[in-house]
C-alpha cells in the first residue's frame, strides 16, 4: 500500500524563543487528509510548534516542509508570505481585532492571499464571508463593528476568516477557547469537515480523543527535566492508543479511562485523580 502523501513534514526541528529552546529534536510528519490533533501540559510548546508549521517561527535547526500545489514538499521559508499562505491557514490562540473593521471586513481579510489586490470585493468576495459566518453563527453580525462581539464571537469570527482563507491546511491554536461547550462541539464537527488537512493544539483530551484520527503529544522523555529541558514530540498515534491510562498518567498527572457512550457509542475519555496522589 502507498503511503499517504505528507502535508507537512518537520525533521529534526529545535525551536527557540527569547534566548531558550522550547522545543528540541522534534520529527513529525502529517499526511494530506489527516486530522492531527497536538495535546500536552501547559507550556511544553504546543503553540510553539504549530508556530513553527506555520512558517510564523523559523527553527534554529531543523527542516519545515509544506506540500506545494503537486504535492512536492518545499521549505516553508523558501515560499514568499503570500504563497505560504495560500497553503495554510493559520489562526492562533489569541488574536488582536481591529475595532474598527466591520465583521465583515475582517473576515474578508482572509480572501488577501488568494485574490490579486484589483479583485478584491464584489459579490463573489461576500458570498464567501457571508457563508463562513453562517457557518459559525455569525451572519447576522457581518455589518456590525467588532468591537461589539463577546470573546466567544470574536473567536468564532476570527475562524470564520480561517474558513474563507480556503487552504489546504488549516492550523488552528485552541480553536474551542472562549467557546460554550455547544459551540466548542460544532466547531469541531465543522472543521473536521471542511479541512482538508486539520493540524489543531486542544487542551481538552476527551476532545482531542473525539474529532481527531491522529494525536501528537508534546512533552519530556522519562530522562529529561520539564523544569529546564526542552519539549519534543514523545508519541503520535491513533488517539485511542496515544491516550490510553499509562501515557495520560505520566504525562497530564492524572489517572483516565475510555469508555462508551451508550447513545452515541463514540468512546469517551474520563479523568479522574490518581490513585497514587493525595
Amino acid at each position: 500500500m502507498t503511503a499517504p502523501t505528507p502535508a507537512l513534514r518537520l525533521r529534526g526541528v529545535t525551536a527557540r524563543l527569547g534566548g531558550r529552546d522550547i522545543l528540541r529534536g522534534v520529527d513529525l510528519e502529517v499526511p494530506a487528509g489527516t486530522r492531527l490533533g497536538i495535546v500536552g501540559v501547559n507550556g511544553a510548546g504546543k503553540s510553539t510548534l504549530l508556530r513553527v508549521l506555520a512558517g510564523v517561527l523559523h527553527p534554529v535547526e531543523g527542516e519545515v516542509g509544506v506540500a506545494d500545489a503537486e504535492g512536492t514538499l518545499v521549505d516553508t521559508h523558501d515560499l514568499r508570505s503570500r504563497d505560504r499562505a495560500r497553503r495554510l491557514a493559520f489562526v492562533p490562540q489569541e488574536e488582536v481585532v481591529a475595532a474598527e473593521l466591520l465583521v465583515g471586513e475582517m473576515v474578508a481579510l482572509g480572501r488577501v492571499p488568494q485574490t490579486r489586490p484589483w479583485a478584491r470585493g464584489g459579490q463573489d468576495e461576500r458570498e464567501l464571508v457571508v457563508a463562513a459566518l453562517d457557518a459559525v453563527g455569525l451572519a447576522d453580525r457581518i455589518d456590525s463593528p467588532c468591537d461589539q462581539l463577546s470573546g466567544g464571537e470574536r473567536r468564532r469570527a476570527v475562524l470564520a476568516r480561517g474558513l474563507v482563507q480556503q487552504c489546504p491546511v488549516m492550523l488552528l491554536d485552541e480553536p474551542t477557547n472562549h467557546l460554550d461547550v455547544a459551540w466548542q462541539l460544532r466547531l469541531l464537527e465543522l472543521f473536521a469537515d471542511r479541512a482538508e488537512t486539520l493540524v489543531a493544539t486542544i487542551h481538552d483530551l476527551d476532545l482531542a480523543l473525539r474529532f481527531f484520527d491522529r494525536i501528537a503529544v508534546i512533552g519530556w522523555p522519562d530522562d529529561r527535566d520539564p523544569a529546564g529541558d526542552p519539549a519534543t514530540v514523545v508519541a503520535v498515534g491513533r488517539p485511542a492508543d496515544v491516550l490510553d491510562p499509562a501515557r495520560v498518567g505520566a504525562h497530564f498527572g492524572v489517572g483516565s479511562i475510555q469508555v462508551s457512550n451508550p447513545r452515541t457509542h463514540q468512546t469517551h475519555l474520563l479523568i479522574h485523580p490518581r490513585e497514587d496522589q493525595p
